[in-house]
């Protein structure tokens, strides 16, 4: 039992030695790097014909097998980020074993010898007596250091002091920063969405097209588009803003009605609506019916050569009218649904019969698609069929809806927020401490000013200075018996 007992405590010390090992952490790091400029080079998610085209079909079988198309949701990816995570779980922990005695004690250790025997320390010697100084040091210390305690020695007292003791956490708060980040990352790659939906105007949708799959997801609610308007940058068709008035219904109830456009999504049960694209559902004009009998008013337009003149005249099937400017006679004798000319379909044209201000008669196509085709006979009139007056049809469009689901993304932001507040503590906050050591010596009292800092040792030199002045200044008002050992480094 006891070998039993012991394998198994060999087995957890190992594993925990490899997961609090930083080799581990850089060679997960060095193998997230290398795959993620992979996953850059092959595209993700592309189709089997860009892959086979690319690649050849060996390699996209392969690919296929290592899941490569879709590296960032492998398992193998995701194991090396669940690796990392335990790696610096297990490495905080470690470290906040031998940490934790400075930080989490009540009434921190202070070593007087070595305080005195610092190359830094600072010493001046006071007129006044020991007992005297004891109240106005501790006062005026408390100011500065949050914790602060006296202490008795064998020929006097010591100040000793504290502050920032839970700046040594700064690097903590970083590492579990790095933890939530990557928890959200993977909680949104596993669990969110992405898709589009287009919308027409008027109507409703109720399910998404998937990125990259092309799937189909059911939404837990209904969007309508109630209306949607662009407007466009002046003498371009380069558009300035497009908005989507869209309704949420959920069980046949209007729960939201809200505009969207870029850069301003609607969120509705965690799920974000970004505008995203827009169309037109027809493509301008609906094409009028094939014509397969004249109408029964038709109108003309004659422009004269000479003049420049331009006339128009309503006529019917079978009529005669005369050409103002004496430029002749025309009749109106047949009509052609789908008119020739040297094999060129025309579609549906007149025939008419001019005759000229000489006498002369001649036969003449008029196209009802082609007004300017009259000017290839170069005579004295040009004669063409007024186009046909199209129904006005409003413009319809629709819009492009891209839908996001992240449910990781608060952990992401909390994630940012600790890895800025951890880095502030970590560059900008050091744990100092301070001993004023004061101790009746030959007949005066000798006041030692000291301390140290795990960073900012520069700054604290001068703070140390500057303590050392104003105790000095409190002791006997003078200051020229202050000795300083202080060096630089």
């Amino acid at each position: 039992m006891s070998l039993k007992n012991d394998v198994s405590a060999n087995i957890i010390s190992s594993l925990w030695d490899f997961f609090a090992s930083l080799k581990l952490t850089v060679v997960l790091l060095l193998c997230m790097a290398v795959l993620s400029i992979f996953g850059t080079v092959i595209p993700q998610n592309a189709g089997a014909e860009d892959y086979i085209r690319i690649f050849g079909l060996f390699r996209y079988q392969l690919f296929l097998i290592l899941d490569i198309v879709d590296m960032y949701h492998s398992w193998w990816f995701i194991g090396l980020m669940a690796l990392l995570v335990a790696n610096i779980v297990v490495c905080s922990i470690d470290r906040l074993k031998t940490t934790g005695k400075v930080i989490f004690t009540r009434h921190p250790k202070f070593d007087l010898e070595n305080y005195r025997k610092r190359q830094d320390r600072i010493e001046f010697n006071s007129g006044l007596d020991a007992a005297q100084l004891r109240e106005p040091f501790r006062d005026k210390v408390a100011r500065s250091f949050r914790y602060c305690r006296v202490i008795d020695t064998e020929s006097g007292f010591a100040v000793t002091a504290e502050k920032g003791r839970l700046s040594r956490l700064g690097v903590y708060v970083v590492h579990f920063s790095i933890v939530v980040l990557l928890l959200g990352g993977l909680i949104g790659s596993n669990f969110g969405f992405e898709g589009f939906v287009a919308i027409p105007e008027g109507e409703t949708a109720d399910s998404i097209d998937l990125r990259h799959t092309g799937r189909q997801l059911q939404l837990p609610f209904q969007v309508r588009c109630d209306d949607f308007n662009v407007s466009f940058y002046e003498g371009g068709n380069r558009p300035k803003e497009f908005r989507s008035s869209v309704t949420i219904i959920e069980a046949g109830r209007e729960i939201l009605k809200r505009d969207i456009i870029v850069n301003d999504p609607l969120y509705h049960q965690g799920i974000g609506l970004y505008q995203s694209s827009y169309g037109k559902m027809d493509g301008g004009q609906p094409a009028l019916p094939p014509m397969t009998a004249p109408p029964e008013k038709i109108e003309l337009q004659f422009q004269s050569v000479a003049s420049g003149m331009v006339y128009t005249a309503e006529v019917s099937m079978g009529e005669t009218l005369e050409i103002p400017e004496g430029l002749g006679r025309l009749s109106v004798e047949e009509f052609l649904p789908e008119a020739k000319f040297m094999n060129m379909a025309l579609g549906p044209a007149l025939i008419v019969n001019l005759t000229t201000g000489g006498g002369e008669a001649q036969a003449v196509t008029l196209p009802f698609h082609f007004p300017k085709f009259d000017s290839m006979r170069k005579g004295q009139v040009v004669i063409s069929v007024m186009a046909e007056i199209r129904p006005h049809v409003e413009e319809r469009y629709y819009t492009g809806l891209q839908v996001v689901y992240d449910p990781g993304i608060e952990l992401v932001y909390s994630g940012f927020v600790l890895m800025i507040i951890g880095c502030w503590i970590t560059f900008f906050m050091s744990h100092r401490q301070l001993v004023v050591d004061v101790a009746a010596m030959d007949g005066a009292t000798r006041v030692l000013v000291a301390g140290k800092a795990n960073k900012a040792k520069m700054g604290f030199k001068l703070e140390l200075e500057r303590m050392a002045d104003e105790l000095c200044e409190m002791a006997d008002g003078t200051r020229e018996n202050r000795a300083s050992n202080l060096s630089e480094e």
